[in-house]
């Protein structure tokens, strides 16, 4: 995002004359949160993460976010009560493409009944007719999956169970969801769910592994090498966002100091991550 609206600010062809300043929220992909920093964010009472002082307006015109389908939808709604555009990069929610209950809100990344019906038609394609389902409860998996059965239905296709779950459901839950993918006659599971979801469905699968099934995963999960790691996924086919190389990203990161990274927790959650390493604050460290 730094990255992004610094590159705008450099440059003479994308938005001249105007300079972009901006405040930077973790909204944790919780719900909550997302409609705490939205409020936040239109009554200007929080500190701002980068203002310069050519900022061509002061307040809020336009946000970024949420990656979560679920989220992005809750401040949707309060964003659009001010006609303040919200763009999201990663929200695919075919429902977020209604233009009554979304007037404001725009995407970078195709709606799910794409995905959808790319998934029912590449079951057809290798003859799967009978099979099982599985989903996060939540906008994202519920919604995603409907459209996939419908799209499903017109193919053809049978659906022998579908099953919904989340993270925070209590392990009984999580493991009666998967007694049922250990005991189905359906080989082929069609997975709509997000990497934290397939995460706790996995992890108990593994506990007593089910017989050899074949995985169709949606992008929310299929790309995660964790979750491929499992010896029961080997062979999951699904449908996955294409990889890009974002000129001048790589040098930008690597032109960070630890001085530059200690001053933003954004960019301290990420140096840490990226490098397996700990920042912590030392008076015997000079950072340079």
């Amino acid at each position: 995002m730094i990255f992004a609206i610094e590159e705008i600010n450099n440059s003479t062809e994308l938005l001249p004359g105007t300079n972009l300043g901006y405040q930077i929220y973790d909204s944790c992909v919780a719900v909550p949160v997302s409609v705490h920093v939205a409020f936040q964010l239109l009554n200007g009472k929080d500190p701002v993460f980068n203002k310069g002082g050519n900022c061509s307006q002061s307040g809020v015109v336009a946000v970024v976010g949420d990656s979560g389908s679920t989220p992005s939808i809750s401040i949707s709604r309060i964003f659009r009560s001010f006609n303040i555009p919200l763009v999201s990069p990663f929200a695919t929610c075919a429902c977020l493409s209604d233009k009554q209950q979304h007037p404001t809100f725009f995407r970078t990344i195709p709606s799910d009944q794409f995905q959808a019906d790319g998934l029912a038609k590449l079951v057809k394609h290798f003859g799967w007719i009978w099979i099982g389902a599985v989903r996060s409860d939540s906008d994202y998996g519920n919604h995603g999956m409907a459209s996939f059965l419908d799209a499903a239905r017109r193919e053809g296709i049978c659906v022998e169970y579908s099953e919904a779950f989340y993270r925070t459901d209590p392990p009984s839950k999580i493991k009666k969801v998967a007694d049922v993918v250990r005991r189905s006659t359906a080989v082929v599971v069609v997975a709509f769910a997000s990497s934290g979801d397939m995460k706790f469905l996995l992890e108990e699968l593994a506990r007593d592994p089910p017989p050899p099934r074949q995985w169709i995963g949606s992008e929310g999960w299929i790309g995660d090498p964790y979750l491929l790691s499992f010896s029961f996924c080997a062979g999951a086919i699904g449908v996955a966002i294409q990889q890009s190389i974002t000129p001048g990203l790589r040098d930008f990161l690597l032109d960070l100091s630890p001085s530059d990274v200690a001053a933003s927790s954004v960019l301290t959650e990420f140096w840490e991550d990226a490098f397996d390493c700990s920042l912590t604050k030392s008076a015997s460290v000079c950072l340079l």
